[in-house]
């Protein structure tokens, strides 16, 4: 996690650095309904690598948005959901559905 002196003065930019990749976007919109496992989310998001799906959710992890639980079981399973912090980002996203959606019937 990123401390206060590492973070961008402007709060957009701090939001825009914790979450302002598609990927982390579309992860954090999936976490939303439910959380899931790796390979849920790796079938959810069209044209992701498991690299890259592996480099986001633990740079969200580490930035406190999304916990990772880990069952010990063989084989292990792992649970992504999102953090009590990552939650609070509902209201961001349900205005980006929004004003998708009303751009897109905008233009027909």
């Amino acid at each position: 996690m990123l401390t206060k002196e590492e973070l961008p003065e402007c709060p957009v930019a701090t939001t825009v650095q914790l979450i302002g990749n598609k990927w982390k976007l579309l992860i954090i919109r999936d976490l939303l309904d439910a959380p899931q496992r790796f390979t849920e989310l790796k079938n959810s998001l069209s044209g992701i690598s498991k690299k890259v799906l592996t480099d986001n959710l633990r740079a969200l992890e580490a930035d406190g948005l999304i916990e990772r639980e880990v069952f010990a079981e063989v084989p292990p399973r792992v649970v992504y959901s999102l953090s009590e912090l990552g939650a609070t980002l509902r209201p961001i996203l349900d205005a980006m559905i929004e004003w998708g959606t009303r751009y897109k019937t905008d233009l027909q």
